[in-house]
């Protein structure tokens, strides 16, 4: 209480003098100093003083070079000891002020307590390692001898190895529908993974839009952009998704930017057996919207053979045409939901549709995930009990095509799958397999 008392004296008196005032007072005339006042007359004079610091104070609240205080103007001491109540991240963002604060803000001090804090060797309920503690006081005397900012370099060296040991845990697991991890979704929290697009114009300019839903699938990831502060771009340039993960991946505050994300080369397994590389496939597709699901549904024990390879294409057939058992319903009207800060609708015969095809080995194969349209045939299909409109659904990229055949049933106004047809590219099959189709 002295301390703050001392130093509040002594701004007011800065203060006082700043203003310059005669000896008389407010009202008195330069050089009409010297003749004795009652005490009251001074008090008020004293107080009338302060008011007017006090408004001057007020004046410079804001970052102006007349404050009187300024916490860059603040010793170095007294700086140290406000960084060191700054939690990590924080105390990043401190360094990034200026020059000063950055050197400040390596502090080893600051940084062996936060380090120390959160891995500090772990004690059972019935005795201490005691090599771990002993360590850990031999780093806290020999903080001196280290270069300014080693602590903060260990800290972030432990805590992002310490968050990916954690995550390729959780990734173990492997769904056998899918082939990809079962706990995506808790991997994605942890680590703090975001998306966002970049907008650049043609001057070079750009701005950075971060994602506002996100929803996790079984086998993919639905990422939603909309608002009302969207730029107004005279020529758009480029447009980039990036995913972005933070500094400490349990924090959100300082994401940083990938680079472009490669597949792992695949070694392909060589076999002899025949028609190797064309049996033993399993197909999981979803088709969703808005977290409706209009079709979740897997085929096991899928083949081919070589002389269904034409044009480059081996076909795959996953529901028959002549055979109803196999047919499927989607549940629901298909429509693909959007929204914005104003309003919201439905595009009618549209959804994603996601599909992992794994090989024998349950590898997956081939993965893609894209909005697809149910498209009127104008050719009917045979058959007396196909008495509805006919639709297709096609999709093809470098890995093979899809075409998708449905009837729509007035009686249950429903759509029915009745034929699901595959076409493996030949280049892909003898990449992955190294056959030679």
């Amino acid at each position: 209480m002295a301390t703050g008392r001392g130093r509040l004296l002594l701004q007011h008196w800065l203060g006082l003098q700043a203003l310059r005032l005669p000896l008389g007072g407010v009202g008195a005339a330069p050089g009409s100093g010297g003749f004795r006042k009652g005490a009251g007359v001074e008090f008020a004079a004293s107080w009338t003083m302060l008011k007017q610091y006090a408004r001057c104070g007020r004046k410079c609240e804001g970052p102006s070079a007349a404050c009187s205080v300024s916490l860059d103007g603040m010793p170095p001491e007294i700086l140290l000891k406000i960084l060191s109540y700054l939690d990590a991240v924080t105390l990043l963002c401190a360094g990034c002020v200026n020059r000063r604060f950055y050197h400040l803000a390596n502090d080893n001090f600051i940084w062996i307590r936060i380090y120390s804090t959160a891995f500090s060797p772990k004690r059972s309920s019935w005795k201490v390692n005691s090599v771990a503690k002993t360590a850990v006081s031999a780093n806290l005397l020999s903080v001196e001898d280290k270069e300014a900012g080693y602590w903060k370099k260990e800290y972030i060296t432990k805590q992002i190895a310490s968050v990916k040991a954690a995550l390729a845990q959780l990734l173990k697991p492997v769904s056998p529908y899918t082939g990809l991890p079962v706990k995506t979704k808790e991997a994605i929290r942890i680590s703090g993974l975001g998306w966002v697009i970049i907008l650049k114009e043609k001057s070079g300019r750009e701005y950075v839009m971060e994602h506002v839903e996100l929803s996790v699938n079984d086998s993919s990831v639905t990422i939603v952009w909309y608002g009302k502060n969207w730029p107004r771009l005279a020529t758009l340039s480029t447009l980039n998704l990036c995913g972005v993960t933070p500094v400490f991946m349990d924090r959100s505050k300082i994401p940083t930017k990938n680079g472009p994300y490669e597949l792992p080369p695949h070694t392909p397994r060589l076999d002899d057996t025949p028609e190797y590389g064309l049996h033993g496939y399993q197909l999981h597709v979803d088709m969703h919207s808005g977290g409706i699901f209009y079709l979740c549904s897997t085929f096991r024990n899928l083949f081919t053979k070589k002389g269904h390879i034409e044009n480059g294409y081996a076909k795959l057939t996953v529901i028959h045409f002549k055979n109803n058992t196999e047919h499927l319903p989607l549940v629901g009207k298909v429509g693909l939901s959007w929204r914005t800060d104003v309003f919201d609708g439905c595009i009618k015969s549209c959804s994603i549709m996601d599909m992992t095809l794994l090989d024998e080995y349950g590898q997956p194969f081939w993965c893609f995930s894209s909005p697809v349209c149910m498209r009127s045939s104008p050719r009917p299909l045979d058959g007396p009990h196909f008495w509805g409109q006919t639709y297709d659904v096609d999709y093809v990229d470098s890995a093979g095509r899809l075409h998708m055949e449905l009837v729509w049933i007035t009686e249950t106004e429903e759509h029915f799958i009745v034929s699901l047809v595959l076409y493996l590219s030949v280049a892909k099959i003898n990449h992955w397999f190294g056959t030679r189709y």
